[in-house]
């Protein structure tokens, strides 16, 4: 990885391309005739896309109850225990952020009523991975936000088949419906509507960048979560710090993808020594090296400034998706941070808790979104709707500004409107 050295240097060089800067935008048009035909054409153009894109011939849409019931017989106990732990922290995590949040806001009779959103639908990436652990990220916090149904949508395999551990995700997790279509096409069913798909009120979940595009385009017809792009650390360390532990936490985010990002900050030149050739070392037993490698080559960076402040500052600058922060005392930090996804914090911590059993969800900011959006929570399944409800000695107290107002903005039917209520209290 290269070393870059002082704040002014590394300012410089923590400045990452837009999504949409990425090379990918000459992609929009021929997404956007993607979705017009899925619009028009429903299953058949899914099912001429699936066999386009995936070279998969599709007999059904929908993944029958009988399949993920045969799935569990095929996940490994170990993992359906390590699944059901995910999930019960998932779980617990949001149920605690729904009692916090969830009180109705009033003030002299009005209000705001919350609730969740009818149908929302989930994409999980698929085709030769396999996620469950997103399946549990997105269905969950949405099944606690009390979301009535839940629909999925991953790339088949060959012969139309989804992983196993993926559907006893959805089965844990709640899921109402798993559809067997990816891409494009699928965030187009979600948005419009098939024969067999239902049209959703929301869609979330990360993608490449052709279902991020499409997420994009439909955006208005549907609420997304966010615009996802690569994965992304960023590791505060001090000389105090594990340099094996911060190597581990680097490559982690670096064999996601060959866009992804992994930068060390650090006040200690020796340990930026140290992490540099623990990365070189661990990078050469990973199965997914070439990958890893060619991320770091690209977006890999070490830096090395003169004090904690200025590699807090950087951060905020940068807004990474993870912060781990491998610093003596680092929870007095935890105030200065006001740009990340998700804060990692302490020797015992590690970005990969946070990504399976922390209990948060891992559906995070990216790309220096953190600056203003938030991990996916039951906030973005649900909607809030105001309630006015004025009694007489209101109205006698905010009905004269409220004409005065809408005077003086020329709008003569909206002040008729208070002052006709006004006269009959006379």
């Amino acid at each position: 990885m290269k070393i870059i050295e002082g704040f002014a240097a590394a300012k410089e060089a923590l400045s990452r391309p837009s999504l949409f800067e990425l090379g990918q935008s000459h992609l929009e048009p021929k997404i956007r005739s993607i979705i017009d035909e899925v619009r028009r054409r429903g299953d058949a153009a899914l099912r001429d896309y699936t066999r386009q894109f995936d070279k998969i011939e599709l007999d059904s849409l929908e993944v029958t109850k009988k399949e993920i019931a045969s799935a569990y017989r095929q996940v490994d106990s170990a993992l359906l225990a390590a699944m059901k732990l995910a999930a019960e922290r998932i779980r617990s995590f949001h149920v605690a952020q729904r009692k916090c949040i969830w009180h109705r806001v009033s003030n002299t009779g009005s209000g705001q009523l919350i609730r969740p959103l009818t149908r929302v639908g989930i994409y999980v990436p698929g085709g030769t991975a396999c996620y469950p652990s997103t399946v549990l990220m997105t269905a969950i916090p949405a099944a606690v936000a009390g979301v009535k149904e839940i629909i999925m949508v991953t790339p088949a395999r060959e012969r139309g088949v989804i992983p196993a551990a993926a559907l006893v995700a959805a089965d844990i997790a709640k899921v109402s419906r798993v559809f067997r279509v990816g891409g494009a096409q699928a965030i187009a069913a979600l948005a419009f509507g098939t024969e067999s798909i239902p049209e959703v009120d929301k869609i979330c979940g990360p993608g490449n960048i052709f279902v991020t595009l499409a997420k994009k385009l439909v955006y208005g017809v549907v609420d997304i979560d966010g615009l996802a792009g690569p994965s992304e650390v960023l590791v505060i360390a001090d000389e105090t710090a594990n340099a094996e532990y911060c190597a581990a936490d680097l490559l982690a985010q670096a064999e996601h993808d060959r866009q992804a990002s992994a930068i060390l900050v650090s006040t200690s030149r020796k340990l930026a020594a140290q992490v540099n050739r623990e990365v070189k070392q661990q990078l050469k037993s990973l199965s997914r090296w070439e990958i890893a490698q060619e991320a770091l080559t690209a977006r890999g960076m070490i830096a090395v400034v003169s004090s904690i402040d200025e590699a807090i500052e950087l951060a905020n600058r940068y807004a990474p998706e993870h912060l781990y922060l491998a610093i003596s005392g680092a929870t007095a930090y935890i105030d200065k941070i006001t740009n990340a996804g998700c804060i990692v914090v302490g020797r015992n911590s590690t970005v990969v808790l946070g990504d399976y059993v922390a209990g948060p969800s891992h559906v995070l900011p990216t790309g220096g979104t953190a600056r203003f959006s938030s991990p996916l929570n039951i906030m973005d399944f649900v909607k809030l709707t105001s309630v006015v409800n004025i009694d007489e000695v209101s109205l006698k107290e905010l009905g004269p500004s409220a004409a005065i107002i809408a005077s003086a903005e020329g709008f003569d039917a909206h002040a008729r409107a208070v002052t006709k209520r006004l006269e009959n209290l006379r």
